[in-house]
């Protein structure tokens, strides 16, 4: 962590809701006059779409389960040190991944490839990080553990610097995390509509590819979120029981967040009881709001931190 560097990071699996937050914060730091510089997570993927894929094919005769979440596809060490060196100087070496055609025309490289490692452009206020691995620690080395009596792969071991296992912990470097974690079954949900609407994949081929990532997730997705400051879980209020037959994804009018505070000392509640209708407390560190007010809330809960933040670099 650091007063001069500060670094905002916002964290978990696609399609939870990531670019919404992304937006959000743009406004916030337009409004209090930060100068951010933003980086996206899947710059720091080991592979392509195109590169992923032909690995899949691969490894469909192999039992290997390969999945965006884990060390496999991911320069874990790499993004670990680029969060260290920034809060140690503002600066660090990155690339971007080009989505679409035009956004290679704005990096100058064929869509579906990545730009060059560059250094980050100077004069930042502070990084803000959008990805899948912001809060990530993990032990990637030993990948996984398997229970020798059932068979089970078992969560990873925790680091232990002292006694030499070398580890990763993108975490300890991050002054505000954010996790974005909807409630799983409107997870699946978002997943299987979005792939056939981008018509990436069937309906049985997203669920097929749900159940090939979720040992993934289990390991470095879901742990973040008990690392977090903020966690933002969106809850449906219509019934989601069997995500595979569902017909729609719910709109924010049939839903909820509930925002949860690691340290509820920190926070002014009665402001955002007051701000943001609807709003309210269902445990001394638990706020409850409309799913279409997540974007003032962050505005309520975050502008403060980050003008701390800004106070900060001036001291």
């Amino acid at each position: 962590m650091s007063k001069q560097h500060p670094i905002v990071a916002v964290t978990g699996s696609a399609g939870a809701g990531l670019s919404t937050v992304r937006h959000a914060f743009k406004f916030i730091f337009r409004r209090l006059g930060i100068r951010p510089v933003i980086v996206h997570g899947d710059g720091f993927r080991r592979y392509t779409e195109r590169q992923f894929a032909a690995l899949l094919e691969e490894a469909r005769g192999s039992g290997r389960r390969l999945s965006w979440f884990g060390p496999e596809c991911n320069h874990f060490p790499e993004l670990e040190a680029f969060f260290k060196t920034y809060g140690e100087c503002g600066s660090g070496v990155y690339r971007q991944y080009a989505h679409s055609t035009d956004h290679a025309l704005d990096l100058g490289v064929p869509a579906g490839e990545f730009t060059s490692w560059k250094p980050l452009p100077p004069g930042a206020d502070l990084l803000f990080y959008e990805g899948q691995h912001g809060g990530l620690v993990a032990d990637t080395w030993t990948r996984r553990r398997v229970d020798p009596r059932h068979g089970v792969a078992l969560f990873p071991p925790e680091i232990d610097r002292r006694a030499g296992k070398p580890g990763i912990d993108v975490a300890q470097h991050v002054d505000l995390l954010i996790g974005l974690a909807p409630a799983i079954n409107l997870e699946w949900i978002q997943k299987i509509h979005r792939d056939c609407d981008k018509g990436v994949c069937s309906p049985e081929e997203s669920v097929e590819t749900i159940l090939r990532r979720l040992d993934d997730y289990l390991h470095y997705i879901v742990p973040q979120f008990g690392l977090t400051d903020i966690n933002i879980q969106r809850m449906p209020l219509v019934d989601t029981s069997n995500p595979f037959i569902a017909r729609d994804v719910p709109v924010a009018e049939e839903s909820i967040c509930v925002i949860h505070f690691r340290d509820s000392q920190r926070h002014d509640f009665p402001t955002m009881l007051k701000s943001i209708p609807g709003a309210h407390m269902s445990r001394p560190s638990t706020l409850v709001i409309p799913c279409g007010k997540l974007r003032l809330a962050l505005e309520v809960i975050c502008a403060p931190i980050l003008a701390e933040f800004m106070a900060g670099r001036e001291a």
